[in-house]
């Protein structure tokens, strides 16, 4: 059985306006017993993996010794021609650390960019500027990464259609393989939701968040990175295998504070808490916070509802092979009116439908979509 391994590291030199997954500022005694635990996690699982992504936080934010502590575990556990991810923030992207990821065998490198303007990295409480983003991104090509991925925000408040455009000018001369292009969210909890709250902010009309979602689809398309899934987009052969696992509703487990495991049609979230992470894993307890026992019927709804995500839709042949479930059957209800709707159109093979996929329009409203399906 072919599964996949998460594994997060919640430290962050700094927490970003806008984020709201689990992180806590690095402590070098907290990091060295959270990554101890990970290590022995790691060791008591007798599966090999053919993807593994450390995650974040902030990976590179880890002290050299314990990212080559963690990397070593890691090395006898992965299948061979495994897809390896981690990622990194410019910051913390150096030499040292760029060579400990390779001589492990990290073969694919995520760097958090955000952007390539210096006044939208101010706004979102990056603590790099555009020129330490492009300098990371090369440096680690030329010391020999030919897997680099890099995340953009677009629809800050007052942000210009043509700025972002600039942006992503510059970023596909850069050598990146994939880019991935996430709308700025409002989260709870975070600074910037409370900037929305008390009237500091304003955020982007809709429309015009929309037409640069769009602009992003046709300056990336045209420059050689074809859209795969909702926010991402790789030249031939670079499309992340570790989250077309996901998609595909693929198992996996999860290791750290606040990771989700899905393992035998069972969700489980850890408790979301460094400390608390250790002393569960210390005292032999449970480290799952929330656990939910899925039927049938709702794996094979949540299957839809993630494949629909990406450009090649659900092939109704596959679906049936993945889930026992007939596709248009299970979503009787919820096809029609997707169809009208103008979300969705219908696969064709030899004049016949094979399964549904996206339009244009569906890419815009790709979460009423997968709500839907649901």
């Amino acid at each position: 059985m072919s599964i996949s391994l998460y594994i997060h590291i919640p430290f962050c030199r700094r927490k970003c306006l806008y984020c709201d997954f689990f992180s806590v500022i690095y402590e070098p005694r907290a990091a060295a017993s959270y990554i101890d635990v990970i290590m022995r996690q790691i060791e008591a699982i007798e599966e090999d993996f053919s993807t593994v992504y450390i995650g974040g936080g902030t990976p590179s934010a880890l002290a050299p010794e314990l990212l080559a502590r963690l990397l070593k575990a890691l090395s006898p556990k992965l299948r061979a021609g495994a897809e390896f991810t981690v990622e990194a923030n410019p910051e913390s992207l150096d030499d040292e650390r760029i060579k400990l990821l390779l001589g492990y065998g990290v073969n694919r490198l995520s760097i958090g960019v955000q952007s390539l303007e210096d006044t939208k990295l101010k706004r979102l409480g990056r603590i790099h500027n555009a020129r330490k983003a492009a300098e990371s991104v090369i440096l680690a090509s030329k010391r020999g990464f030919s897997n680099i991925s890099i995340d953009l925000i677009f629809g800050v408040w007052d942000e210009k259609q043509d700025r972002w455009k600039n942006e992503l000018d510059q970023a596909v001369k850069l050598p990146v393989q994939h880019v991935s292009c996430y709308a700025l969210t409002y989260e709870k909890d975070t600074p910037l939701f409370k900037a929305l709250q008390n009237k500091s902010i304003t955020p982007l009309d809709d429309d015009i968040a929309a037409a640069m979602y769009e602009t992003a689809i046709d300056i990336l398309s045209l420059r050689g990175f074809k859209q795969y899934e909702i926010s991402n987009f790789a030249r031939e052969g670079f499309e992340c295998k570790h989250n077309l696992s996901y998609w595909e509703n693929n198992p996996y487990i999860g290791l750290g504070a606040s990771a989700v495991s899905y393992v035998g049609g069972v969700r489980s979230r850890n408790v979301a808490g460094v400390e608390e992470y250790v002393r569960r894993f210390d005292k032999g307890q449970v480290l799952a916070d929330s656990s939910e026992k899925l039927s049938p019927e709702r794996r094979a709804k949540e299957t839809a509802a993630v494949k629909i995500r990406t450009r090649d839709g659900i092939d109704f042949a596959w679906f049936k092979e993945k889930t026992d479930y007939d596709l248009q059957e299970l979503e009787k209800r919820a096809i029609p009116g997707l169809l009208e709707k103008g979300l969705i159109r219908y696969k064709k093979e030899n004049n016949t439908s094979s399964g549904i996929q996206l339009k244009r329009k569906g890419f815009l409203f790709c979460d009423t979509v997968s709500s839907t399906l649901l």
